[in-house]
C-alpha cells in the first residue's frame, strides 16, 4: 500500500489519536510516512492544519545554526545568528512539503463542525500489520479519499467504519 490516505472522525482526539498511532507504527517501522497532518474545523467552523513538522521552527532554527557560522566569519556571531533565523524561519514558512495545505483546507471545510480529519502521505507499510494497529479505531471514523487500490481501500474501510446496516 502507498499513497494518499484521509479518514475522518467526529472529534478531534480521536484524530490526535490516530496520528500519534501512526507516527509509533513508524517507529515500530511498519510503515514510512511522507507527512502525517491533522486537519480540525472548530464549532464556528474554522479549519486549522495541526502538521507533524513546524516547518517555520525548524527553518529558524537551521538559519539560526548557518547565520552563526557565517557570523563567525566576520565576527559578529550574534548579528549572523539573528538574520539567519529571521531569514530561516521566513523560507520555512513558505516552505511546503508533503500534502498539499490547499487541498487539506478544502477537504477540512468539508468537515462537520468540532470534526477533525487525520491525511497521511504514505510511502511504504506492511498492511496487515498496520490494519492490525488500527484495531483501537475500529468503528470511530470513515475513509474520505484514497489513492489505495479497490481491496487495500475495502480492507481499510473495515478496520476503521462502521459496518453496513444490513436490510
Amino acid at each position: 500500500m502507498a499513497g494518499l490516505i484521509v479518514g475522518a472522525f467526529d472529534d478531534e482526539a480521536t484524530a490526535f489519536e490516530m496520528r500519534a498511532a501512526l507516527v509509533k507504527m513508524q517507529g515500530d517501522y511498519l510503515l514510512k510516512m511522507e507527512d502525517v497532518v491533522v486537519v480540525t474545523k472548530s464549532a464556528d467552523g474554522k479549519v486549522a492544519l495541526h502538521q507533524a513538522v513546524n516547518m517555520t521552527a525548524t527553518g529558524a532554527v537551521g538559519g539560526g545554526m548557518w547565520g552563526a557560522l557565517v557570523g563567525l566569519l566576520f565576527l559578529n556571531p550574534l548579528l549572523g545568528a539573528a538574520v539567519g533565523a529571521g531569514a530561516g524561519a521566513l523560507s520555512g514558512r513558505f516552505t511546503d512539503i508533503g500534502i498539499n495545505d490547499d487541498k487539506m483546507k478544502d477537504i477540512g471545510a468539508s468537515l462537520t463542525d468540532g470534526g477533525a480529519a487525520v491525511c497521511v502521505l504514505v510511502r511504504q507499510m506492511t498492511g496487515d500489520k498496520v490494519l492490525a494497529g488500527l484495531s483501537d479505531f475500529h468503528a470511530k471514523g470513515r475513509v474520505v479519499q484514497t489513492s489505495l487500490s479497490d481491496e487495500q481501500e475495502a480492507a481499510l474501510r473495515a478496520a476503521i467504519e462502521k459496518p453496513a446496516a444490513s436490510a
